[in-house]
């Protein structure tokens, strides 16, 4: 497992250019990000010099970098019909060989050049993929083949560089892999005991434990409601 490539970039205002289209609209974002040939500063927020547009649902220490397999990208290419998509063209931080969501744990701490890192969530693709690559069901197509990426949260701070290893050094929760969180948010979304277990994982983010605890109590809300209500 080792990064292939390394991406960083501030936000840029793309403006119209008055085609019409749905995705031809004024908005901000930190996707343009380009790739990076040396060490780069990793703190606990993320990596010194990259920015997100919006810090609501992107970034901070539970989000800090963006991960995505590079195994992927053979898929989207033929796809999209994209054949020079590139990696980092996904928003990734790292564009990472050797790790994919069936294989990656919430929990699973990794050294990373001078760096640890850990898995806190899944991936969520939003609106801004689709617009950025002009594919308006790209975000559900993402959540339909679960090549979604993850991301991580920063133990320690150093410096990471293209072609650095990431070595496992711990595994508290080898049943939560991200390809079954991805599962349990996106697909199984009557399994009311799958999400309340998960969103029982102490080092699953705090964003995906209220999400899924909310749904929870929400559907054995409505349960009892029914059950009460039912003529006797």
């Amino acid at each position: 497992m080792h990064v292939l490539a390394l991406h960083l970039g501030p936000v840029r205002q793309i403006e119209s250019g008055q085609s019409g289209e749905w995705w031809d609209k004024p908005w901000a974002t930190g996707f343009h990000k380009e790739p990076q040939s040396g060490p780069r500063w990793l703190g606990y927020e993320g990596f010194r010099s990259d920015e997100q547009a919006d810090r609501k649902h992107h970034g901070g220490p539970e989000k800090a970098v963006c991960v995505y397999p590079s195994e992927h990208y053979d898929h989207w290419r033929k796809t999209l019909a994209l054949p020079d998509l590139p990696h980092g063209a996904f928003g990734e931080n790292l564009t990472l060989h050797g790790l994919l969501e069936t294989g990656a744990c919430i929990g699973d701490r990794y050294s990373l050049g001078e760096a640890e890192v850990q898995i806190s969530q899944p991936r969520q693709p939003c609106w801004k993929l689709a617009r950025r690559w002009q594919v308006k069901d790209l975000a559900v197509q993402v959540e339909t083949t679960g090549f979604t990426g993850f991301y991580f949260r920063v133990l320690r701070h150093g410096h990471v560089r293209p072609g650095d290893a990431l070595t496992l050094i711990d595994r508290p929760f080898p049943g939560w892999t991200v390809a079954r969180c991805n599962r349990i948010m996106h697909h199984d979304k009557q399994d009311t005991d799958a999400a309340r277990s998960l969103s029982e994982c102490p080092l699953l983010s705090t964003s995906w434990k209220d999400s899924l605890h909310l749904r929870a109590e929400k559907k054995a809300t409505a349960s009892t409601r029914l059950r009460t209500e039912q003529p006797e």
